[in-house]
């Protein structure tokens, strides 16, 4: 039996896989090395995980996931995974962003990117990544992500630059108390991406409204201009997602893609079939 495993920083995709080719999907929270442990992850694990998975009968398990972006960063998840797992003889953890280039792309060449509580994106050989222009994170980058909608939502609530109307019922919809509540929630609480991120829901469920539309197309725009309008050759390339927003938002998404001169591929919510299929068919 395997375990196949896409790791965002807010949730994680899971299928278990039996010699036979039975799959067996569930979910866990996300686990970004850049903002929890091994002893967090293992703790999580123990609770999360279904009481019907056979630990003992796991031999291998591919984990890729959001924050993995060194071997050290790996080894973080790598220990957690073998502390529930202890039979496994092959412990893989890398990268999301080569997921997404696998569940996309399979061994086909081509362009891939995340959209979702994060942001990556890469040039794929049909292989390994050869080409990654990087998305910073939520501090510094993450254009076009989940947790750059949110920041941008929650900067203009809080200086009252929201249309009409709009305050009152994010107030209402995410009960955000104060200016001081909301600041002590992004800087002295944990797992403040995913927090921003959560903000996104808002922006899809008040979609009739102009400004959560221009929001959203303001995003995707920053993602073409800082990240993908930097890769060589990027309009001889297909456009090809994965992820809650750029799923959700597709769209939006179609249409800054063309107005930069690239056509759209495939895009999809979640990875975890397609990467399943890639692990079958490599077996």
């Amino acid at each position: 039996m395997i375990l196949i495993a896409d790791g965002g920083s807010t949730k994680t995709s899971w299928c278990q896989l039996s010699d036979a080719g039975q799959r067996v999907y569930f979910n866990t929270e996300g686990y970004n090395p850049d903002f929890v442990d091994t002893q967090d992850i293992s703790a999580s694990l123990e609770k999360n995980l279904p009481d019907t998975l056979p630990h003992a009968a796991v031999r291998e398990v591919y984990f890729y996931g959001a924050g993995v972006s060194s071997p050290t960063k790996a080894e973080v998840v790598a220990a957690a995974l073998r502390q529930q797992f202890p039979n496994a003889t092959k412990v893989e953890v890398t990268e999301d962003l080569l997921a997404a280039a696998r569940a996309l792309l399979g061994h086909q060449p081509g362009f891939a990117a995340i959209l979702g509580t994060g942001t990556n994106s890469c040039i794929y050989d049909g292989t390994d990544i050869t080409y990654n222009v990087d998305s910073l994170g939520f501090f510094l980058g993450d254009e076009g992500s989940g947790s750059f909608l949110g920041k941008r939502l929650l900067r203009d609530h809080l200086r009252g630059l929201l249309p009409d109307g709009l305050s009152e019922a994010l107030q209402e919809e995410y009960s955000l108390g104060s200016r001081n509540d909301i600041l002590d929630r992004l800087y002295n609480q944990p797992l403040p991406n995913r927090f921003l991120a959560s903000f996104a829901k808002f922006c899809y469920d008040h979609n009739n409204v102009s400004y959560c539309r221009q929001i959203v197309v303001e995003a995707f725009e920053a993602f073409f201009q800082n990240l993908v309008l930097h890769y060589p050759n990027y309009q001889s390339l297909t456009f090809n997602c994965v992820g809650s927003v750029g799923y959700n938002f597709r769209d939006a998404l179609t249409q800054v893609a063309n107005s930069h001169g690239m056509q759209v591929g495939k895009i999809i919510r979640s990875p975890i079939d397609d990467l399943v299929s890639f692990h079958e068919h490599s077996r």
